[in-house]
């Protein structure tokens, strides 16, 4: 086999590797790293066959189409159809929030700047104030329940 072709060869690998490094293996670092000792590789074989003028030439090429690709890569639809582009809009009540029922009682364990914790039924919960910002130690009561979002107010008839 040519020194030529191997380094044809050398070069194909590294783009593989490095599709594979951005496509399907992202952060890992090992395609990566090995795609750019395959470069690297090809670089030295060059000089070794042709010289420095050569292989300066292919160091500024292979570093060319290395950035090259990556711009393409960055700039293509492939990273949009890869990308997350749901929003996650709720969250899971835990099984203290879930045993919390419309009218039960309870204090506000911090300052409810709208969203504090609370302890509710002996079990400490996360809540939204309705009737704005309430104090440490006020009597609340539970006014509605969305999901995993507990309202609350304040209890007029304990305060």
């Amino acid at each position: 086999m040519s020194i030529t072709l191997i380094i044809i060869l050398l070069v194909v690998v590294a783009l593989m590797l490095f599709a594979i490094e951005g496509l399907l293996f992202p952060g890992y670092g090992i395609a990566g790293i090995t795609a750019a000792a395959c470069v690297l590789v090809a670089d030295v074989l060059v000089y070794t066959q042709w010289g420095t003028t050569a292989a300066i030439l292919s160091v500024l090429v292979s570093t060319a189409v290395v950035i090259g690709f990556f711009w393409w890569f960055a700039h293509s639809k492939a990273l949009d159809r890869m990308a997350l582009n749901a929003t996650i809009d709720s969250t899971a009540p835990t099984a203290a929030q879930r045993s919390v029922t419309v009218g039960d009682e309870g204090v506000a364990l911090t300052r409810l700047a709208l969203i504090g914790r609370a302890e509710i039924n002996g079990k400490i919960v996360e809540v939204k104030s309705e009737s704005g910002f309430l104090d440490e130690g006020t009597p609340i009561v539970v006014s509605a329940i969305d999901e995993a979002a507990i309202m609350v107010k304040q209890n007029i008839i304990k305060a």
